[in-house]
């Protein structure tokens, strides 16, 4: 059996036989008969170059314009959400502060880069000015006006941080401790405490071989069977550790996230709009194991009244 031309010498033989015996594909052979050229090799021991084809993957103008009428998705956010509290909205004016900042240095940085290298470049005849290289007073420019914009984003930043800090007037205390994996929380100073576990709608959805289509699940992996009850209106002070690694409870319409370290108490608050109440869900957000991505947080916001008739039932139970 003679092996395809380009073959000889070659390991890759199966393939090269194959081609030899006529089993060629039917494209393949018919573009061989139409233009043989494309297939002559070009030295002994060399593979034969693949056809050159102008492969063109026109793309409908109809399935342009449907992607385009898809509606916005709000969880494909590429900024910081608003959030429902006042640390939250402080911690997004400070960010969008420090982007505009950013952005108009890297305008103005970049602006002076590219015009000096379209301007003065050699083949334009443009000669180095030795003069700029020891000047007093452009390195005193750049130097002072760097720090005067450092301390402008500085002040007010570090402002907000003990604004952060600060516990003083809280209205309730609560509890919260991590474990692989779930979250128990504590109202200090009443009798109510309980876990809050995944779901189990999509806890058996989840598992290999339920059968179950997760997107028949409503808040699939985003949903716990006790959440976390708190009134609107109200400082409220959580105190955060952990009883076997590190975790950390972050829900992102708080504008806070805090790690619950084994042994060390963390604490964080945050005060919920008096218009805002809800469902507001989060995630542990520290890797902490084989199942980190199924520890769900879910904050449930009342009004002061529903919540404290709520709190009686739970003391009641």
């Amino acid at each position: 059996m003679v092996p395809f031309p380009g073959c000889a010498g070659t390991s890759r033989t199966a393939g090269c036989l194959r081609l030899a015996c006529g089993s060629r594909p039917a494209s393949l052979r018919m573009a061989f008969r139409l233009n043989p050229k494309r297939f002559r090799p070009t030295t002994a021991g060399a593979s034969p170059p693949m056809p050159q084809r102008n492969l063109k993957l026109p793309v409908p103008a109809g399935l342009v314009a449907a992607l385009a009428a898809l509606p916005a998705r709000a969880d494909w956010a590429l900024n910081l959400p608003r959030g429902v509290s006042e640390i939250s909205r402080e911690a997004y004016g400070m960010h969008m502060l420090m982007l505009w900042i950013c952005l108009a240095i890297a305008v103005v940085t970049f602006g002076a880069m590219a015009f000096a290298l379209l301007r003065f470049r050699r083949s334009r005849g443009a000669v180095a000015d030795t003069g700029l290289v020891d000047s007093p007073r452009l390195e005193l420019l750049w130097t002072v006006i760097p720090v005067l914009i450092l301390i402008g984003m500085a002040v007010p930043a570090v402002g907000k941080i003990l604004r952060i800090e600060d516990m003083s007037g809280s209205e309730l205390t609560i509890k919260v401790t991590g474990y692989q994996w779930q979250w128990h929380y504590e109202y200090l100073g009443r009798d109510v405490a309980f876990f809050s576990r995944l779901a189990r709608s999509s806890d058996f959805a989840r598992q290999r071989g339920s059968g179950i289509d997760p997107a028949s699940v409503e808040n699939y992996l985003l949903e716990v069977d006790h959440p976390l009850v708190v009134p609107t209106g109200t400082k409220i002070r959580l105190l955060l550790t952990a009883n076997d690694v590190i975790h950390a409870w972050w829900v992102p319409e708080f504008g806070m996230k805090r790690d619950a370290i084994p042994g060390f108490i963390n604490e964080m608050w945050v005060t919920i709009d008096a218009d805002r109440p809800g469902t507001y869900r989060g995630q542990c957000a520290e890797l902490c194991g084989a199942d980190h991505g199924f520890m769900p947080i879910v904050v449930v916001a009342k009004p002061p009244a529903e919540f404290t008739a709520w709190l009686q039932e739970q003391e009641s139970e």
